[in-house]
């Protein structure tokens, strides 16, 4: 292969990793603005499938940049797996142009498959080739017995060590990065929680309150009850007492009559001898 050439499609193909990284961030930007700040008002929103899949695609391009860019970073090799490139542009623009995307297991199968066996290929086969370039190894080898020899290519190889050194860096801001961001969704996860904790104590209040005004509508009803029972069986005392009132007033209205009765019965025989005598 031609050497311009080459250097020319690694070129091309490690701007196009960056390229779709830049995408990525910029969907996903536009995505989050529209979508609400509470998790449980998300799942319902429209752009939920869409947040779904950009997040799994990050989780991809991680995984991605943690497996190809060590060695590209430290100029050994390119990115490796273009067609990854197109899938993952392929992935962001159907989420861009439709408004109910299929679900995410879905949409990205084939950019799992694809990147996992570019990545499995590349661990396996690609990675042990390039560790014995690395010029670590040289000065390993130099350190434990062998004395360094003195020129230029002594300090090219320093010279790499120490540029070796930024891409860790790199990896590490991004890591950083990616521990802040969970650090942000932990803290409102856990705002979340104590909000519904404090409405779960509110709604424990309001049941003690509601069970203690049942306890003293109850306590009420009874002594209701027992008021209800009183007036009643005064009621009948009354009652009782007027209908013996009644029945004695009775008696007693008969008694003289029959007093009468039995004082005119003994003149009566005293009636008839007179008129028999004046006849």
């Amino acid at each position: 292969v031609c050497k311009r050439m080459d250097l020319v499609c690694q070129r091309m193909l490690n701007q196009g990793f960056l390229k779709v990284e830049r995408y990525h961030n910029l969907c996903q930007k536009q995505v989050k603005a529209q979508l609400p700040r509470r998790e449980s008002e998300r799942r319902n929103h429209s752009l939920a499938r869409h947040a779904d899949i950009l997040a799994a695609v990050e989780t991809r391009l991680s995984l991605l940049n943690m497996t190809f860019m060590k060695y590209v970073d430290s100029n050994l090799c390119c990115f490796i797996p273009g067609k990854v490139i197109d899938e993952i542009y392929r992935v962001l623009r159907y989420v861009n142009s439709t408004r109910a995307p299929q679900r995410a297991h879905e949409v990205l199968q084939e950019l799992r498959d694809i990147s996992s066996m570019a990545m499995e290929y590349f661990d396996e086969k690609i990675v042990p080739i390039l560790k014995r370039k690395m010029p670590g190894s040289d000065v390993s080898g130099r350190l434990i017995g062998t004395a360094p020899v003195p020129g230029p290519s002594a300090a090219l190889t320093t010279m790499q060590l120490f540029s070796k050194q930024s891409p860790s860096r790199q990896e590490v801001t991004k890591l950083q990065q990616q521990v802040k961001a969970n650090g942000t969704g932990l803290t409102a996860l856990k705002r979340e929680i104590s909000e519904l904790r404090i409405k779960v104590q509110e709604q424990q209040k309001q049941v003690q309150d509601q069970d203690q005004k049942l306890l003293e509508q109850t306590q009420i009803i009874g002594e209701q009850n027992a008021r209800l029972a009183e007036l009643e069986r005064k009621l009948r005392e009354v009652m009782e007492s007027t209908v013996g009132n009644s029945s004695g007033s009775s008696s007693n209205e008969q008694s003289p009559r029959k007093r009468r009765k039995a004082i005119d019965s003994p003149d009566c025989p005293r009636k008839s001898k007179r008129l028999r005598n004046r006849k």
